[in-house]
């Protein structure tokens, strides 16, 4: 049987995480720029983010697409916390809130050092409880994700809020434009996008960190770079490989950095999520659209 000309097929390993026969599905069409597709297994749903139009959707394998929050404050990424209630980054608030069980929004983060976020971007949730997030200045650049502003941050950051007294550190600020962000499997290791300038010209990196036991990170390292537009949101297999957006599909990186192979999409790529009852489903945000793909590996769940 001839490749499946969705893969561009890199290294024969990439071969064996693929579904030769699968088929690239488009779940939903009709948004200006989707982002923070996050997987509800207890719910049997995703949840993505509509940034221009101010919404965020609901997909569902019975029932499709439906609108799950209007007007969404311009969230973009999305997670759940360790106790299963939705994270999110808002580029219209400038901050990172907590849907609670009953609905009400509770205010995470808005400020560091007296002034306000730029605009959080993407955000993770470690096994200790703890809250990772960028934050670029994609939200206030202009007034299509959100509302036109000077930044009042000197730096680009990715911050901490510490699970018990709720304190944010900034833990990197040295990025151009901290974008998607992933721990490792075994939660050892933070990996941070940095998508580059306002003008996405450059870089179009990943950087890793060792964590240490205090939330610290040390040892930064240049882990892959992208080389077709820039990265965006990613997630990890249960074997350590990254899934990563881009302009023409998703890359995937072997633990040592190796690009093994693409997931060719007719849209940009911003950001993927693995779901379904066995994790094996790859969700993928890209411009307009919400699409699908079986492979043969299991992703990550943080939690």
């Amino acid at each position: 049987m001839a490749d499946n000309p969705l893969y561009d097929i890199r290294d024969e390993r990439f071969r064996t995480l693929t579904v030769g026969s699968a088929a690239l599905e488009e779940l939903y069409r009709g948004c200006r720029w989707a982002e923070g597709p996050v997987w509800f297994s207890d719910l049997n749903c995703l949840i993505w983010s509509d940034i221009p139009n101010e919404r965020m959707l609901r997909w569902t394998p019975e029932g499709g697409a439906s609108v799950f929050r209007s007007p969404s404050n311009y969230v973009n990424g999305n997670t759940r916390d360790r106790q299963g209630r939705l994270i999110s980054c808002e580029h219209g608030g400038r901050r990172v809130t907590r849907t609670e069980y009953d609905g009400r929004i509770t205010v995470l983060a808005d400020s560091y050092q007296g002034k306000r976020l730029n605009s959080p971007n993407d955000v993770v949730v470690r096994s200790d409880g703890s809250i990772w997030f960028t934050d670029p200045t994609y939200g206030i650049m202009s007034d299509y994700e959100g509302h036109k502003a000077e930044p009042e941050q000197a730096t680009r950051n990715v911050y901490r809020i510490d699970p018990l007294s709720g304190a944010i550190e900034a833990v990197v600020t040295d990025f151009l434009q901290p974008n998607g962000l992933a721990f490792s499997p075994d939660q050892k290791q933070l990996y941070i996008a940095d998508s580059g300038s306002a003008s996405h010209e450059v870089p179009s990196h990943i950087r890793v960190f060792d964590v240490a036991d205090d939330g610290t990170l040390r040892n930064s390292r240049y882990f892959c770079s992208i080389d077709n537009g820039n990265p965006d949101g990613f997630r990890f297999d249960v074997d350590g490989n990254l899934w990563c957006s881009a302009a023409d599909g998703v890359h995937c990186f072997a633990p040592d950095g190796k690009l093994l192979g693409k997931i060719l999409v007719p849209q940009t790529v911003s950001n993927l999520t693995f779901g379904g009852p066995k994790k094996n489903r790859l969700f993928i945000t890209a411009t307009q659209s919400l699409y699908s793909i079986y492979t043969t590996t299991n992703g990550v769940q943080y939690p």
